[in-house]
């Protein structure tokens, strides 16, 4: 599978041991590396989809709260660390736009930059298949940087609208700060309506 160009760009600066490293001395110093699992759990779903999970860290956090968690992503060799931190739960890998596993989830969770590393012409369709994961009255929470060249906010929130999604909540972290001048990072909360068919 090709991997697109800002993960590529992405995957040939950060050496992967180092990354998980990192998270590990920040959690050890007593900083709280589990926001985006904080979030997730506030909407108490039982079921989530990890899109775009990486090397597991917030899928795993999941699991370890009593969610039942299945995780995805693009990049193999990332992927090969998450199952090997976590046999037991379920990884599946594959193009997060062409997704299709056969069931729906209360949360499907976008964490770090999974948004503006899907392919630019893949993102719509990306969006979409989250949206037909997801259980009526499920929320995909996505969060992502705002940069050049990147998605902005109109631009998401025109591709969850096409997929059947409303807004209902947004902050500039996933800890839930307000949204302030910088602009540099975006989390939002998307819902599917109640009685709103799945996107195909």
């Amino acid at each position: 599978m090709t991997l697109p160009g800002d993960w590529r760009a992405w995957r040939e600066r950060v050496d992967l041991d180092q990354y998980d490293e990192r998270w590990r001395q920040m959690e050890a110093t007593g900083q709280n590396v589990h926001g985006e699992a904080d979030l997730v759990m506030s909407y108490e779903p039982t079921s989530v989809l990890d899109a775009g999970c990486g090397t597991g860290r917030v899928g795993i956090e999941l699991a370890r709260r009593g969610v039942e968690v299945i995780g995805t992503d693009l990049d193999g060799d990332l992927l090969a660390r998450a199952i090997a931190k976590a046999p037991d739960l379920v990884w599946v890998q594959g193009d997060l736009a062409g997704l299709e596993l056969g069931r729906q989830f209360d949360v499907v969770v976008l964490a770090g930059n999974v948004v503006p590393f899907i392919a630019a012409d893949r993102r719509a369709q990306a969006v979409a298949a989250c949206a037909h994961h997801l259980v009526p009255g499920g929320r995909l929470i996505a969060g992502f940087s705002l940069q050049a060249g990147w998605p902005g906010v109109a631009d998401y929130d025109e591709w969850c609208a096409a997929a059947g999604l409303v807004l209902e909540e947004r902050w500039a972290t996933w800890d839930r700060v307000p949204i302030g001048a910088d602009g540099s990072y975006v989390v939002s909360v998307h819902a599917r309506a109640v009685g709103t068919p799945p996107t195909s």
